[in-house]
């Protein structure tokens, strides 16, 4: 291929590349490329958020250059601050290094495992020494970390920031001193972060690496980032069929945005789904293919057709309706009780009405039939409900 090729696959699903120029002179040198990306194993697994960067560093490997996946052990202990409004609670070592062990064994499925190098950064940041992060501390003032804007929110509403905090992007930056790399992959939400790589490799005397910032994954709610702590996220280690029923549940527009992020089909491809969508075909169609897809890369084909058939049987063969009304309702961060959900869908005139039709075994979420008339639908997730025979509505809690 090509630069202009390999430009056209490296900048797909990307929001930014800082700096393109520079880029297109690393390609031309003709040698694999080191391309970094850092994951603090700050809990014990992975969900389909993260892969939007793994699979981008899967793209490289496949173009032949020398992927490093680095394992945050040194700077997991602190905690990251990008996006915090209070200062995070710091892991213990044995936590940090289980997570880390369980992060190896889920990134190789997508990695290539003979050509992935995973790396520590306790392995240089326990050599640096007191001495050493003085003088790293020495290269940035507070006012350049104030720039931050969780920092800057933080300062003005007086919250406080422990000074801790002000180091982890220097230690990040470090990272990338001390494993040369070319590239460095990261969310939006860390910029920041992967500037100060580039800064700190220029008073190392190394060649600035080049920043690719991948955008933010949205859960199953649609609206806000995925994670474990709000409930609207798909673990890549999720059964085959919850990781199958949770990817049906998406809405059709949010289908889209995990085509393009998620799946390994071609830019192509995806656009004539696109219209054949527009010319009449069922979305559900192609949302099927997604979550065959994504199941297979993480359980295999047999797990795959399984999860469909299985989907098959529970969904369709009960008679659930194609469409249905759809509705978001802002919740409490504990969720809302099913009976003001209900109501609110307009499935049932009161709330009196809902929890009767509750105790009769005359609700379902999802398929499942509910008896608690307490029960609450967690923040983040999106819900097939019924009443009755023939009342159906999908509910997203944003």
């Amino acid at each position: 291929m090509n630069i202009d090729e390999v430009l056209q696959i490296i900048k797909r699903g990307t929001e930014e590349v800082l700096v393109e120029a520079e880029l297109v002179e690393k390609l031309k040198l003709g040698r694999p490329l080191r391309v970094k990306a850092g994951f603090d194993p700050t809990a014990p697994d992975l969900h389909l958020g993260h892969t939007v960067l793994i699979n981008k560093l899967r793209q490289f490997q496949e173009l032949g250059h020398e992927v490093m996946f680095l394992i945050g052990d040194f700077t997991g202990m602190i905690g990251d601050p990008t996006g915090k409004s209070a200062t995070r609670k710091p892991l213990t070592r044995d936590a940090v290094i289980e997570n880390a062990r369980t992060y190896e064994q889920q990134i190789f499925k997508i990695l290539d495992p003979e050509k992935t190098l995973v790396m520590f950064n306790s392995s240089w940041m326990n050599e640096l020494g007191a001495v050493g992060m003085i003088e790293l501390a020495a290269k940035q003032t507070v006012a350049r970390m104030l720039e931050r804007d969780d920092f800057s929110k933080r300062y003005q509403s007086g919250q406080p920031i422990a000074i801790h905090e002000f180091l982890y992007p220097l230690m990040q930056g470090y990272d990338s001193v001390a494993m040369k790399a070319d590239i460095e992959l990261g969310g939006t939400d860390q910029k920041f972060n992967l500037l100060m790589g580039r800064e700190l490799q220029k008073s190392a005397g190394q060649a600035p690496q080049v920043v690719i910032t991948m955008p933010i994954l949205e859960g199953l709610d649609g609206v806000q980032k995925m994670s474990k702590s709000l409930g609207n996220y798909i673990g890549i280690q999720d059964s085959p069929e919850d990781m199958f029923g949770k990817l049906m549940s998406v809405s059709d527009e949010l289908m889209w945005r995990y085509y393009e992020l998620l799946s390994f089909r071609s830019t192509g491809e995806i656009e004539e789904f696109k219209a054949e969508v527009a010319g009449g075909r069922n979305p559900r169609d192609i949302k099927v293919m997604l979550g065959e897809e994504l199941v297979a890369r993480f359980h295999g084909e047999a797990a795959a057709k399984q999860a469909y058939e299985a989907f098959v049987a529970r969904f369709q063969k009960g008679l659930m309706p194609d469409e249905m009304p759809e509705f978001t309702f802002t919740a409490e961060p504990d969720g809302m009780a099913l009976p003001q959900l209900l109501k609110s869908a307009s499935l049932v005139e009161s709330t009196s009405e809902a929890i009767r039709m509750i105790g009769q075994g005359g609700v379902k979420l999802n398929q499942e039939k509910v008896s608690d008339k307490n029960a609450r639908v967690p923040k983040g997730q999106t819900v097939v409900v019924q009443v009755g025979k023939r009342k159906f509505a999908r509910v997203t809690l944003a």
